[in-house]
């Protein structure tokens, strides 16, 4: 799923289909590409989950899958937390520490 959204027009269809579906033409127009490569990307972003498609009659009409985008986020924020906690723990421990680690210095040899 990361993959499919490292492209900035794979994000921007995504971005276009969570205000509501849309058709392939609809999400084509705001991007300098050919429709062969729209489709393409419509593809990715099937075999992904993130987009499914209908088509009726001569209009294929795409639609979010917003769980897969839900356990995306879920994935995110426990990176985060994560981090968070670690950077709190860094930072607590830098404020208890000012001058740095203690470390024990070699005995200086006589010359």
């Amino acid at each position: 799923m990361f993959q499919a959204l490292a492209d900035p027009a794979r994000r921007s269809m995504v971005d276009r289909l969570c205000s509501g579906p849309a058709s392939v033409k609809e999400l084509a127009e705001p991007l300098k590409m050919a429709l062969p490569s729209v489709l393409q990307h419509l593809q990715m972003l099937e075999a992904s989950g993130l987009v499914r498609s209908e088509k009726i009659g001569r209009v294929r009409t795409c639609h979010i899958e917003p769980a897969v985008l839900s356990s995306a986020e879920a994935w995110i924020n426990e990176r985060r937390t994560h981090w968070e906690r670690s950077l709190d723990r860094l930072g607590d421990y830098l404020k208890a520490n000012p001058d740095g680690p203690e470390t024990e210095r070699e005995p200086e040899t006589r010359k």
